[in-house]
């Protein structure tokens, strides 16, 4: 019997040069599949029956058969409980809800961060919010531990339900899980759940609010104040300039002056008012400040409202190279023409600037033509000159009078008889005493009783100034005494009376003014007065004459008075007794 060749013979190991197994994984049509060894190392073959893939399969699965026979069963392992498996093994995850706020200006929700712990060994759960200081809300604990519900159908949550990213409602608040501990994310990633990618807390919009800005801090400028106080006091550079704003409703062009102070670096701008300009004695247009020339954008935050401006938005100041005559410069939104700059100023940019003005602008300072106002027309309510004072003033004053005329010529009143020219049959024989009062050219008409006759005497027309037939309402002209003489007709709002008869007193009054007085007027009283005796009447005009009326007026009066006297003492007597 031949004895079979040992493959690890020396003369055969030295015989070979390579010594790799067999590959025994391949690729087909892009995927892998097995493949079984056909040499084994040295590229010998294999003397092995060649089994399929089944049958290996099979032997793999074959436990060997003892020779004494079947093995015995290993023991089972000892059972562990939860409690004490899992005791002391709690995930932890961070997350927030947001609390809505009910009738705040400044806030519509908060975000609350709390932390949710899970204990494995009895599945239950607490909620917990981690206090902050001066907070004011009451934090800690919120939901104690236990089991929470799931669902209606009296589910509990495990912890397969918890994820990162994920919501979490309980008891009708919804918390939102982004983020767990490294114990949670390797407990969780050993039981095959996948987690989500870890989310942000976003931050509470309130707290934003409150937080105060880092403090910044700014190294201090190494110019010198106190030199520039002792050289530069009371030094002043001086521009005539133009306002121009007449872009604007009813606006113009004014002249003004910019005062740039070289002791502060302050500009103040003066109005040069003109005498009787009409506008208010405030010439100060801005006062003395620092000018900024650039300043920094304002923050979304920043209120459009507060115009006041801190240093540390402005990037630069207005200086003395800014102000060049001949050019526009915009100091707070308004445009000044410089024109003209005085003596020290140019001065001062020869010496100090190296700088030269160059000569004086020509510029028009004259104001448009002003507008004319138009009156309206009168309306005919009160006099024509209380209506005319609400034209000419916002607060309406009483119209001037005349204190000199009313002063001489107090108490003095022409008398005349009159009679009413009317086609009505029944105003025939009606006679009035036409009052004109020389102190302000006002016309009374008085209408003395006459009994059985059907017509109730009294004031006929109250104090008032008769503008004359042709006359217009807007430029009217009055009755004066020239007009007043034997004859002439009297129209009255619509009613004319003839004058028939005169005072004594009235020609010697118009006597004194005679130049003033058309001779025809002084012919007719003259007449008048000549031909008829005293207390004696024309026929077929009134039978009583003007002085007549006078005392009869008079005695009305007195009469009127005594009964009104004796009625309040009746009265008085009865409240008495």
């Amino acid at each position: 019997m031949q004895s079979p060749v040992l493959h690890c013979s020396p003369v055969s190991v030295l015989q070979k040069s390579a010594f790799h197994r067999s590959q025994t994984l391949d690729y087909k049509n892009g995927y892998a599949l097995p493949r079984r060894p056909r040499v084994g190392i040295g590229q010998d073959p294999l003397l092995a029956n060649q089994l399929s893939q089944s049958e290996l399969d099979q032997l793999a699965s074959l436990y060997p058969t003892l020779t004494y026979g079947q093995p015995r069963p290993s023991a089972p392992s000892d059972f562990i409980p939860a409690h004490v498996a899992f005791d002391k093994k709690v995930l932890r995850f961070d997350g927030y809800f947001q609390q809505e706020v009910l009738g705040s200006p400044d806030e519509q929700y908060r975000v609350r961060p709390v932390v949710v712990f899970y204990y494995l060994e009895d599945d239950s759960m607490a909620v917990v919010e981690p206090a902050q200081e001066n907070s004011g809300l009451p934090q800690g604990k919120l939901i104690k531990r236990q089991r929470l519900p799931k669902n209606d159908q009296g589910d509990h949550y495990l912890w397969t339900d918890l994820n990162r990213a994920s919501d979490l409602c309980v008891y009708g608040t919804t918390y939102r899980l982004t983020h767990c501990d490294a114990f949670t994310q390797e407990f969780l990633e050993s039981q095959g759940v996948e987690l989500k990618e870890p989310e942000e807390i976003p931050a509470d919009p309130y707290t934003e609010r409150r937080a105060q800005p880092p403090r910044s801090y700014v190294t201090p400028s190494d110019f010198d104040r106190l030199r520039q106080f002792l050289t530069m006091d009371r030094k002043v550079l001086r521009f005539y300039a133009m306002w121009d704003h007449s872009d604007s409703l009813y606006g113009e062009t004014r002249a003004v002056i910019v005062q740039y102070y070289l002791v502060d670096d302050s500009v103040e701008i003066r109005e040069v008012h003109q005498p009787n300009s009409g506008r208010d004695p405030f010439p100060v247009l801005l006062r003395r400040q620092r000018v900024p020339k650039h300043t920094h954008a304002p923050a979304n935050s920043f209120p459009t409202c507060v115009l006041e401006i801190s240093d540390q938005e402005v990037r630069e100041y207005l200086s003395p190279r800014d102000f060049k005559i001949g050019e526009t410069i915009t100091i707070m939104g308004h445009r000044f023409l410089l024109y003209n700059c005085d003596k020290f100023t140019r001065h001062y940019y020869q010496e100090q600037l190296g700088e030269t003005h160059p000569a004086p602008l020509e510029v028009n300072k004259t104001q448009g033509e002003e507008a004319k106002m138009d009156i309206p027309p009168y309306n005919g309510f009160g006099s024509l000159e209380d209506s005319l004072q609400n034209c000419l003033s916002l607060i309406p004053e009483p119209p001037k009078k005349d204190l000199i005329k009313m002063l001489e010529n107090d108490h003095k009143v022409l008398r005349y008889e009159a009679r009413l020219d009317s086609q009505n049959p029944q105003d025939n024989g009606r006679r009035f005493v036409l009052s004109y009062y020389l102190a302000n050219d006002m016309i009374s008409i008085f209408e003395p009783p006459v009994r059985n006759s059907g017509i109730i005497g009294g004031k006929f027309l109250e104090k008032a100034r008769i503008p004359k037939p042709g006359s217009t309402m807007d430029n009217p002209i009055y009755y004066s005494p020239a007009d007043l003489f034997i004859g002439a007709r009297v129209e009255v709002f619509g009613h004319r009376f003839i004058l028939t008869d005169a005072d004594r007193y009235v020609l010697n009054y118009l006597e004194t003014i005679s130049e003033h007085i058309p001779e025809e007027t002084l012919s007719s009283l003259r007449q008048k007065l000549k031909d008829m005796p005293e207390h004696q009447s024309q026929p077929g005009e009134s039978p009583v004459p003007a002085v007549q009326l006078t005392v009869q007026l008079s005695q009305h009066y007195r009469h009127t008075q005594n009964s009104y006297l004796g009625t309040i003492t009746v009265i008085c007597c009865y409240f008495l007794y």
